[in-house]
């Protein structure tokens, strides 16, 4: 293990399987029945960029996520979304972990895992404007407030993302960290290319944030969201009663 780096451990509780990086945190999760669904409400709610593509073109994209997690997200965007799909995680035995025990399939043609410090990797020229949906959750050990929250971060994060590309954030909504956050990416993305959802019960927060601001008709949103819901079986209709356009807030 590299110096510095929390211990990687899981428990099981009912079907249900959780990573922790040495604390009870919960860092990610993964039912033992169904290892390729998203399990945590919040998890889902990283999807929403779903809600602005054309579901016939999601299998042509590229998705990454910056902090693996349990993986769910990078397991649904290969398996369930079929897209190509990189993760940037800076912990080795997170990596292990998910191979191990929460079943995340060894890289492939469309899944590519880098073990790097997420911050430098995508300042990278080979990751600009190659993204279309970008999915940043990245906590330590103690889950306060993200590691990586400064304008200029989020400033790199856009420069990653195509021109019709999204970011979608974890921020904790009812944390004192939670508007500074959004003030942030609000700098770097333009305070019209944001929207969120309401807090989840356990205070997570999915902002997300376009490339390109775009402001779809409500009836296109239900349109894709009901596609995403019989496509996919996650819960989009319900997102739309929960999820705004921060500008006209």
């Amino acid at each position: 293990m590299k110096p510095g780096l929390p211990e990687v451990n899981f428990s099981d509780y009912g079907d249900v399987r959780y990573l922790h990086l040495g604390t009870e945190w919960v860092q990610g999760s993964m039912k033992l029945d169904a290892p390729f669904e998203i399990e945590l409400e919040y998890v889902q709610r990283m999807m929403a960029w779903l809600l602005f593509v054309d579901p016939a073109e999601v299998p042509k994209r590229h998705a990454m996520q910056l902090g693996l997690g349990a993986a769910s997200l990078t397991k649904f965007s290969r398996k369930a979304l079929r897209m190509r799909t990189t993760a940037i995680e800076l912990n080795p035995q997170v990596v292990a972990a998910c191979r191990g025990w929460f079943k995340l399939p060894a890289d492939d043609a469309k899944l590519r895992v880098v073990v790097a410090d997420a911050q430098a990797e995508i300042r990278k020229p080979v990751w600009q404007g190659s993204v279309d949906a970008l999915q940043v959750d990245l906590y330590d050990h103690e889950a306060a407030a993200p590691v990586l929250d400064s304008e200029d971060f989020y400033a790199d994060c856009r420069r990653l993302l195509t021109e019709d590309g999204c970011m979608t954030v974890n921020l904790f909504g009812r944390s004192s960290s939670f508007e500074r956050s959004l003030e942030k990416i609000g700098a770097a993305f333009g305070s019209d290319a944001l929207w969120a959802f309401r807090p989840t019960r356990e205070g997570n927060t999915i902002v997300l944030a376009q490339r390109s601001p775009s402001r779809p008709k409500r009836a296109v949103l239900a349109e894709r969201a009901q596609s995403i819901q019989t496509r996919w079986s996650l819960p989009a209709p319900k997102w739309l009663r929960v999820f705004k356009y921060l500008a006209e807030s």
